[in-house]
């Protein structure tokens, strides 16, 4: 079942990309030979194959738990910003991704 131009451009505005008429023809070519590609997979016999939704089942939780350790003492400061390529005061200074402050970094 090849996908049409529309599906192409609903796939397109759900995930936010904005393409021209061009690019939508380019793309609605590549996802039609990507999904051709994909072809040879319907020809296994999957029948009673579950379908698995993670790769290593039921783990829920690869985390250690976080313990206080007294044994590690907490980094200065002024050490961790000795590399910081700005600082304000005690604080990383980083570039404004709003376009709000009143200097440019």
């Amino acid at each position: 079942m090849a996908l049409s131009q529309d599906d192409v451009a609903g796939i397109a505005d759900y995930a936010r990309i904005a393409l021209t008429p061009d690019e939508l023809a380019q793309m609605t070519t590549y996802m039609n030979e990507a999904v051709e590609l994909l072809e040879p997979i319907r020809e296994y016999d999957l029948e009673g194959v579950e379908p698995t939704f993670h790769p290593i089942g039921d783990l829920s939780n690869v985390m250690w738990a976080d313990v206080v350790d007294d044994s590690v003492r907490a980094l200065p400061i002024d050490e961790a910003l000795k590399n910081a390529p700005s600082a304000h005061d005690r604080y990383f200074r980083v570039p404004s991704i709003l376009g709000d402050s009143e200097e440019d970094f």
